[in-house]
């Protein structure tokens, strides 16, 4: 990605879980779909760059109680490095973000 700069910024493989209350469960969902695709309940994985991750996590300490929900983001180096595999039924196919 660029930026209007000229500098090009990183893109990096984020898998973002979360366990949220579930007067929250909603809100949360509907805010990540606008950066990530959703793999699964509370899970969701995509392509962010530093910036967005900051974006998203800024955001995030004002939908959270964060006495209550939990949400875990794991950084992936590279692509390479991960391997998917999933055993039964897919929720959804991976597409790009809405």
């Amino acid at each position: 990605m660029w930026l209007s700069n000229g500098e090009k910024q990183l893109l990096h493989n984020e898998l973002i879980v979360y366990d949220v209350n579930v007067k929250r469960v909603a809100k949360v969902c509907h805010f990540f779909r606008q950066y990530l695709n959703w793999i699964q309940n509370s899970v969701f994985e995509g392509d962010l760059t530093e910036s967005e991750l900051m974006k998203i996590k800024t955001k995030l300490v004002k939908l959270l109680n964060l006495d209550e929900d939990s949400v875990i983001v794991y950084k992936v180096r590279s692509k390479k490095e991960i391997k998917r595999e999933q055993i039964g039924q897919s929720k959804v196919t991976l597409s790009n973000i809405l």
